[in-house]
């Protein structure tokens, strides 16, 4: 059973991952995978070159900053980068889901709404918070302007768009509250898994 975990910027999606790994359950986090792609596939590093300019690259690897400038306010040209980054990194979660062994594992990532990855999920769940206290943990997190925020915000959907595709939905607020939900939800689904979904 494939589990899409997803949520908006600081909503906790990060610390609910960890959550179901500290329940021994593999968790595949779709931005760490997407940035390792981007850094050794050669394939990958040319399509983006051409989309965006050799600026996308510098001695370090990817230049996020340089790729986060021209992307942010682009809806058009993020679609682009999407569109190259996407099948790659489905293509490298289906090769790591082969090689796992429990009974379900989990797809961390933040936008499996958007790009419609969340159709290849057997269950969806989303991580909500309100949205001052996203607004605090990113600007603490990032060290950026609540301006800056609200942009990476406006690229997602909004939560009530979300709940109406999830198939449970976990609120954020507090670690012990949080951790309860983690665990209810990781019963229900070995129940359901032993009982063959």
């Amino acid at each position: 059973m494939v589990v899409g975990l997803t949520g908006g910027i600081g909503s906790g999606k990060s610390t609910v991952a960890r959550l179901f790994m500290d329940l021994g359950v593999p968790v595949y986090i779709s931005d760490d995978r997407a940035k390792l792609l981007m850094n050794t596939s050669q394939e990958l590093r040319l399509q983006i070159i051409e989309l965006l300019g050799a600026n996308s690259y510098n001695d370090n690897g990817l230049n996020r900053d340089f790729i986060a400038s021209k992307v942010f306010n682009d809806k058009d040209l993020l679609s682009s980068l999407n569109n190259i980054v996407h099948p790659a990194v489905q293509k490298d979660f289906n090769s790591w889901q082969n090689n796992q062994m429990h009974s379900y594992v989990v797809k961390e990532a933040a936008v499996l709404f958007e790009n419609g990855s969340y159709k290849m999920c057997d269950f969806m769940l989303l991580v909500v918070a309100p949205k001052l206290l996203r607004l605090q943990r990113v600007r603490k997190r990032d060290n950026i302007t609540e301006e800056q925020v609200l942009e990476r915000m406006n690229n997602q959907w909004d939560d009530a768009r979300k709940m109406s595709l999830s198939d449970a939905v976990i609120e954020n607020i507090n670690l012990t509250d949080l951790e309860d939900s983690v665990l209810r939800i990781h019963k229900h689904l070995t129940i359901r898994i032993s009982r063959g979904w």
